[in-house]
């Protein structure tokens, strides 16, 4: 009998191994399936995503992340990142896409790295695509913490698929401390959008061209005058053959060039620079079509950004007989006058994200100073460079520094390190100490510290 009991026991001892072993088992792989390392899931949608560790679908030896959207949302994974104030970082990771496709036609919408609330972001992908590398460079600017986020979805939309991110690295780059401006101009030469049913093919001729140049040429030297040498700008002409061939419209302005109605033939051209500030020249008009493109009394616009760079149109105007763009010294002496005033409108907004207070570019009148003939308004864009407008206050303007703050470019990051804010487990034993260290979180967010 004792035999026969002992037996018994033996066999439940060994039953009920089997059941805790594969209890640990099924509750290891819910853990790796479910185990974020730390970032945070969100969706605008809630309950519309599926957030999981992939084993099955990955670029190297850990899991992957993996966003499923069957219907359209806005989802990520994010961390909070620490970061020093105006410093340059990059953030890296591989991205493989299925059938993600966006709600509405922009290009900011789609599998992205991005930093939460805000329009910063990387390139976007679409549709169906194998692993690929995705690079986000941004400047901290007055923030000392960033969320940073891989993303399925955008600021201006919603997306659906799936998305699987990997391999996340962030690096900590150089701020440069010179104030050399380095400019893009992209003069295109061909303009040929279809608008209202109507196709619209317009050109730049030789004389606009001579023109713009001479223009660019002066606006160089005016920008180190001006600023009594507190910058230099270094300007380098493309003419641009390929067509635009879109458009974007604003209700306040009418059409005008964004980022991405000429990303394909620009693109290349930044990646392999390390341009500060991009100017789009364009002409959206002329005798013949003047009436079919609307445009609402603008012939510069600032203000935009690719990807972290100042971006500004400039419109050369529909008639051949307008001085803008044209130096006479009885008609005009300041041509260059349309870039300094958008470049300004990227000073102007960089200086308001490092937390300056400062005049607005367009308060000339409240502070005296007019639009002059011949020179327009030379001299408060010279007072406003140099923080030498008058006030019963003392004196406002750009700050000094401003002409450093440039935008985080590749060439920031010829001396980076890679802070340790992604690093995944390595062994049983980290992912047994992740386990409790997640516990220990979700227990704290529940009840908030507890002393003894």
């Amino acid at each position: 009998m004792r035999n026969s009991n002992n037996a018994k026991a033996c066999i439940i001892n060994i039953f009920t191994f089997i059941i805790l072993m594969l209890a640990i088992y099924l509750a290891y792989q819910f853990y790796q399936s479910n185990n974020f390392n730390g970032l945070i899931r969100s969706e605008v949608n809630l309950g519309m995503s599926v957030f999981k560790r992939d084993k099955k679908v990955k670029y190297s030896d850990i899991n992957s992340y993996r966003i499923t959207s069957n219907e359209f949302n806005d989802a990520m994974f994010s961390k909070e990142v620490q970061v020093k104030k105006n410093t340059p970082y990059k953030v890296t990771c591989m991205i493989k896409t299925k059938g993600v496709e966006a709600n509405k036609n922009a290009s900011s919408i789609g599998a992205q790295i991005s930093i939460s609330n805000t329009a910063e972001r990387s390139v976007v992908i679409k549709g169906d695509n194998d692993w690929q590398k995705v690079e986000f460079i941004f400047n901290s600017k007055n923030r000392d913490i960033v969320d940073i986020a891989f993303r399925l979805g955008g600021t201006e939309g919603y997306a659906k698929g799936e998305a699987w991110f990997s391999d996340f690295k962030i690096e900590e780059g150089q701020a440069e401390e010179d104030s050399n401006w380095n400019f893009a101009c992209f003069i295109f030469e061909n303009t040929n959008v279809t608008i209202d049913s109507k196709e619209i093919d317009i050109q730049v001729n030789n004389t606009d061209m001579a023109d713009i140049k001479n223009t660019i040429e002066r606006f160089k030297n005016s920008c180190k005058q001006l600023s009594n040498e507190k910058m230099t700008a270094n300007c380098d002409i493309y003419e641009i053959q390929a067509p635009i061939t879109s458009l974007s419209y604003d209700n306040e302005f009418g059409y005008y060039v964004a980022p991405e109605d000429i990303e394909e033939q620009i693109k290349d051209i930044i990646n392999q620079n390390n341009y500060d500030h991009i100017f789009a020249i364009v002409r959206l008009g002329n005798e013949e079509y003047e009436d079919d493109i609307e445009i609402k009394d603008w012939i510069g616009l600032g203000g935009m950004d690719y990807y972290g760079i100042g971006f500004s149109n400039i419109r050369l105007p529909n008639s051949s007989k307008s001085y803008i763009y044209k130096y006479d010294s009885k008609i005009n002496q300041f041509p260059e006058e349309v870039f300094l005033h958008e470049f300004l409108h990227s000073l102007e907004r960089t200086a308001q994200e490092y937390g300056y207070t400062i005049p607005a570019l367009h308060d000339y009148k409240e502070y005296g100073y007019e639009n002059e003939y011949l020179i327009g308004q030379r001299q408060w864009y010279k007072d406003y460079m140099n923080q030498e407008i008058y006030t019963s206050n003392g004196y406002i303007g750009l700050p000094n520094e401003i002409y450093t703050l440039k935008p985080a470019k590749r060439s920031n990051f010829e001396y980076a390190h890679e802070l340790e804010i992604y690093t995944e487990p390595q062994n049983i034993i980290e992912e047994i100490r992740g386990i409790f260290n997640n516990l220990f979180r979700n227990i704290k967010s529940l009840f908030g510290d507890v002393s003894v």
